[in-house]
């Protein structure tokens, strides 16, 4: 098949972990596949490359925002239908529903062509208490309402975004379809390979966090919950991997609770390096107030590290409720994480039933193959010639 891929971002070469799902699909795809991909706004420059044998063409959009969007919007439009007279897709798909869906359904009716629409982020989320979510602005919410209106087929991550979708989309084109993890790359330690000691001796009960350090992933709740798990275990300490804007203020949330002993700020640490983390870790804490899915949860069940977190994204339908915690709610993520914490085979059991699920429903094997099917039925539906 030829298949168009439309994206906010991409890789600027094979090193680069620009979103590594994405990279990872395109390299998957591109095994078997023709694949075109049109990256929006990064890398910041105009160019066309190679990336794992597809093709990558860059428009450098950078941060163009306000009536600098729709030059940026015609740039992809033409860029679509020039690559697609050279040769043409049998599918397009936009990865976020606001720009890149907008384009994927507006090049397919121009050209002919199924568009596929995946609800990537907070597009139809408001929380204006954080400035978080694409329905706080009405380009976005207009640009991702056409884009769920027109598409062919609209996929989620989870079955709670499928939920929040399906007014917008109706279950005829909607389909749970999440994006899926290396399982080479993200697996247990080996018997015949030494990990590194990356989390050191400190703290009986390691555990570990990994995201931006921004509004919409709410470590402050994570904090606190900590200060109430170290009570009851003195011997508790939370690595944080990741940087951001609140850096400095969640630094100082860590000194007023007493955790400055309980906490490790590690900072950025590179894609590749994270298995070693997860591998080290008893226990994988996410305080998010939303996710659309969350790859982490995956990469760290991949590693045989079991997960406490808020009900968001894909966490329901992988943790026991017991292990879930209401959104902001420290004290019930505080006992969450405590129930883990006080049987090492609770926490044992929790880790191989993480591994065994990712394994069986999330790994590239199983989750590309079901976007290539989805393909193949969009083409063949509109009689594309799909291979």
């Amino acid at each position: 098949m030829r298949i168009g891929l439309i994206t906010p971002g991409f890789s600027a070469d094979e090193s680069d972990w620009c979103i590594p799902a994405l990279l990872d699909l395109v390299r998957e795809l591109s095994f078997r596949h023709d694949v075109y991909v049109l990256t929006l706004r990064y890398p910041h420059q105009r160019r066309t490359y190679q990336v794992f044998g597809a093709t990558v063409h860059a428009l450098g959009g950078a941060t163009a925002g306000g009536l600098h969007r729709l030059p940026l919007l015609t740039r992809g439009l033409n860029a679509i239908r020039r690559a697609h007279h050279q040769a043409p897709f049998d599918v397009l798909h936009g990865l976020w529903a606001d720009e890149p869906g907008f384009l994927a359904v507006s090049a397919g009716r121009l050209l002919g062509v199924p568009a596929v629409v995946s609800l990537l982020g907070g597009e139809l989320v408001a929380l204006p208490e954080i400035g978080y979510g694409g329905q706080l602005s009405r380009s976005n919410r207009w640009l991702a309402g056409q884009a769920l209106r027109h598409a062919q087929a609209v996929t989620t991550g989870s079955e709670l975004l499928r939920e929040i979708a399906a007014p917008y989309v109706g279950r005829g084109r909607l389909a749970v379809r999440p994006l899926g993890v290396d399982t080479h790359l993200f697996c247990p330690p080996q018997p015949d390979r030494v990990s590194e000691n990356v989390l050191g001796l400190a703290g009986e009960f390691k555990l570990l966090h990994v995201a931006s350090l921004v509004p919409i992933k709410d470590q402050v709740t994570l904090l606190r919950s900590v200060a109430v798990v170290a009570k009851q275990h003195p011997g508790v300490h939370l690595h944080v991997l990741g940087d951001g804007p609140l850096r400095v203020p969640l630094d100082t949330e860590a000194q007023a609770l007493n955790l400055s002993e309980h906490v490790t700020f590690h900072g950025h640490v590179p894609h590749e390096r994270l298995p070693d983390f997860y591998r080290a870790a008893d226990l994988f804490v996410l305080s998010s107030r939303y996710e659309s899915q969350s790859l982490v949860v995956l990469e760290a069940g991949a590693c045989g590290c079991p997960t406490a977190g808020t009900a968001v994204g894909i966490l329901p339908e992988l943790l026991l409720p017991e292990y879930l915690a209401p959104v902001g709610d420290s004290a019930a993520l505080a006992a969450a994480i405590g129930l883990l914490l006080e049987q090492r085979q609770r926490l044992a059991e929790a880790g191989l039933a993480a591994y065994r699920l990712v394994n069986s429903r999330y790994s590239l094997s199983q989750t590309v193959p079901a976007f290539e099917a989805l393909y193949r039925t969009l083409a063949s539906s509109s009689g594309s010639d799909a291979e």
